[in-house]
């Protein structure tokens, strides 16, 4: 396929249409932007969320461990790798022994 001439080039200045090659890249780069802005709208509000859920304060007759939210964060973690650990790493359990970790972690917080 040859270049384009000086002439087309001019042509389409002009008229300013695009071709069907510029026009799948530019749906292409507006997609990305799409799905770049949602994942990032989704890590946010998870972090939100988590943040929310460990800011709440327990019943007054109940004592707490005060500790950071990394700090907890990083419990968590560190107990659902143990969960993932024990179940050999199996995928498709991920989210489960994220909140069951959670689930123990919090419980523990409240002795």
């Amino acid at each position: 396929m040859s270049p384009p001439s000086k002439k087309k080039i001019a042509a389409k200045k002009k008229t300013g249409k695009k071709t069907t090659k510029e026009k799948v890249s530019r749906k292409v780069t507006s997609r990305k932007k799409v799905a770049k802005k949602k994942v990032a709208s989704a890590r946010n509000a998870s972090k939100d969320e988590v943040a929310k859920r460990h800011t709440k304060t327990p019943d007054p007759g109940i004592s707490s461990i005060d500790i950071t939210l990394e700090e907890r964060l990083k419990m968590i973690a560190v107990a659902a790798y143990h969960k993932a650990e024990k179940r050999g790493f199996a995928p498709g359990n991920e989210l489960q022994d994220w909140t069951e970790a959670e689930q123990e972690i919090y419980e523990l917080m409240l002795v």
